[in-house]
């Protein structure tokens, strides 16, 4: 799952925030900690990498990272307004500049019409206030395969804050 391009991706993003003193949050859900993990497998990261919350049910992204129970009910865990309350929530529960969050249905079942496997959404939340949001529909290509590209979409969201940061 974290395979050489991911740990190479990681590497550069760990040198970037280095380079501009700033700190890392994960919040994932379908992720399940891989985007953490893909960060800490890199010797040093601690000095990058402040924590991570894997929120994995409605309860713990509720209790964790103080997403909104009314957000979830009215649009469900895997969506916009869940992943950027998430990433929001992550930055202020620590004492990171970036916080990035994961959502999504990785399969093999769980999905609908309006949100088949394969749907993903990821934010990340800056202190500056701006939160940057994208949504993938990787189609159901396997959930390992929506999880790897799920980290590697999470890192290069993290490289384009840490660059405008």
């Amino acid at each position: 799952m974290i395979d050489g391009a991911i740990l190479a991706q990681a590497e550069a993003l760990l040198a970037a925030c280095r380079q501009r003193g700033l700190k890392i949050a994960t919040a994932e859900s379908c992720t399940g900690g891989l985007v953490a993990g893909a960060l800490t497998a890199i010797a040093g990261s601690s000095d990058v990498v402040e924590r991570g919350f894997v929120t994995y049910s409605n309860e713990a992204k509720i209790e964790a990272i103080g997403v909104d129970a009314d957000l979830i009910a009215g649009h469900g865990a895997v969506s916009e307004p869940v992943a950027r309350a998430m990433a929001t929530g992550a930055l202020a529960r620590s004492r990171a500049d970036l916080a990035v969050a994961v959502t999504g249905i990785a399969g093999p079942g769980g999905g609908s019409a309006a949100k088949p496997v394969g749907l993903v959404h990821f934010a990340v939340a800056m202190r500056t206030g701006k939160v940057l949001h994208r949504e993938e529909r990787f189609g159901d290509i396997g959930r390992s395969e929506v999880r790897r590209l799920s980290v590697a979409v999470a890192l290069t969201m993290l490289e384009e804050a840490c660059a405008g940061a």
